[in-house]
């Protein structure tokens, strides 16, 4: 540890779950028969969507904010966040009569920016990630002295977020691996530290997407490394730089970092909504979509979904690319003779296989020689890439030679 004086202990996770038991839900585990039929374990959710703020970040920061001296809250607080780290300050200092000041990325979802004003919090929107916004932040700390509340490298606020190993262990003391979002490793560090300090032989797994995965990448290299850029749907985890606390927590504590690409998170949220009815972010579904790639059988495992902030457009979008990512929609073109009865002997087969058309395009200026042939484009709902597959022989087999647009 880099400075022994900010090791985090159980004791202060502890001590952090009587400050913010008022506030902070227990989120009680679920199971999941689908995934864990899926992914071959017995797969728990861990629901931090359910808090106040829809996500986890309200532990930490009120946990944080209620070790403040009256002087440190009497200057005003201020945050740099993504999102969900603003709404807990924000919700915080308006409980507690703080006032409160954010810098978010210009990036950030409009839903997480108006709930973070909803709650009292003036906003400053500044940089393209929060690694800007939290320079812009740390300036106006500087100038107008205020209390600066980090979302992640702050030995009180990875107490806050070690409050939900205490729950799961509570709720499931035989379990065996607990898989957790990672941005800047502020959960992570204090889910591993308060699970190993209750049960050594507990893994705890942070899952990162590949568009940002500092973490994974400091590990790697020893020590802390920022990256040049960050792309990902993951919002959320979209840190350029992990905290040097963290990093070495994460380094002493966690057992792996698995990364994964955003079409993994996109099928993620798709089976959260669809199996579940439950709204996560991309980034609250990286534990869901860590699922596939462990390599485990038979175990318990608990997949911890950090939030569910996130907008209905993007939520509308994810999930249509979710139904293509998992069979449930199927596009193709087809090339057919301009004579009657043609669209209906598709229609037919289309039946036959029980592949239900959704919308159909019947253009004959699409065709390259359209005196003597229509192109005809056709989505259909299917019940999994098997189904697809079975479509697509039934029109072979007559012999149509289709071209699959997605």
């Amino acid at each position: 540890m880099s400075d022994n004086l900010e090791r985090l202990t159980l004791d202060d996770v502890l001590t952090a779950r009587e400050r913010i038991k008022s506030t902070c839900i227990h989120t009680s585990l679920i199971r999941s028969y689908e995934l864990s039929k899926e992914f071959h374990n017995d797969v728990y959710l861990k629901p931090e969507n359910l808090q106040v703020t829809g996500a986890f970040k309200i532990r930490g920061a009120l946990n944080k904010i209620k070790t403040l001296s009256d002087e440190e809250k009497k200057r005003g607080l201020i945050a740099s966040s993504a999102g969900n780290h603003a709404q807990g300050v924000a919700y915080s200092g308006h409980a507690l009569g703080i006032d409160v000041t954010i810098v978010m990325p210009e990036t950030t979802p409009l839903i997480k920016v108006q709930a973070t004003k909803n709650w009292g919090a003036h906003v400053v929107l500044a940089g393209q990630v929060y690694d800007e916004a939290y320079e812009t932040a740390k300036k106006l700390e500087q100038e107008n002295g205020y209390t600066f509340i980090h979302p992640f490298n702050d030995k009180e606020v990875m107490a806050g977020q070690g409050t939900i190993a205490l729950e799961i262990l509570e709720d499931m003391p035989d379990t065996d691996v607990i898989l957790v979002p990672v941005g800047g490793g502020g959960l992570i560090s204090g889910i591993a530290v308060a699970a190993k300090a209750i049960n050594p032989n507990v893994k705890v797994i942070g899952v990162e997407s590949t568009g940002a995965q500092a973490m994974r990448l400091s590990l790697d290299e020893g020590h802390p490394v920022s990256l040049d850029q960050v792309d990902s749907i993951a919002d959320g985890a979209a840190v350029k730089s992990v905290g040097n606390l963290t990093f070495d927590y994460v380094k002493e504590y966690v057992d792996d970092i698995i990364t994964l690409d955003d079409e993994d998170l996109i099928e993620a949220i798709f089976l959260l909504v669809e199996k579940h009815k439950i709204v996560a972010e991309a980034t609250g579904a990286l534990s869901i979509a860590a699922l596939k790639k462990l390599h485990l059988r038979n175990k318990k495992v608990v997949s911890v979904i950090s939030g569910g902030n996130i907008d209905v457009l993007t939520m509308s979008s994810l999930l249509d690319r979710g139904l293509y990512s998992r069979g449930r929609l199927f596009c193709f073109s087809v090339k057919l003779k301009d004579t009657p009865g043609q669209l209906v002997k598709i229609a037919n087969i289309l039946a036959r296989v029980g592949a239900n058309v959704v919308k159909l395009d019947h253009n004959q200026f699409k065709a390259l020689d359209r005196l003597r042939h229509v192109a005809l484009e056709v989505t259909v709902e299917t019940n999994g890439h098997d189904h697809i597959q079975e479509v697509k022989k039934a029109l072979e087999a007559e012999g149509y030679m289709i071209e699959v647009i997605y």
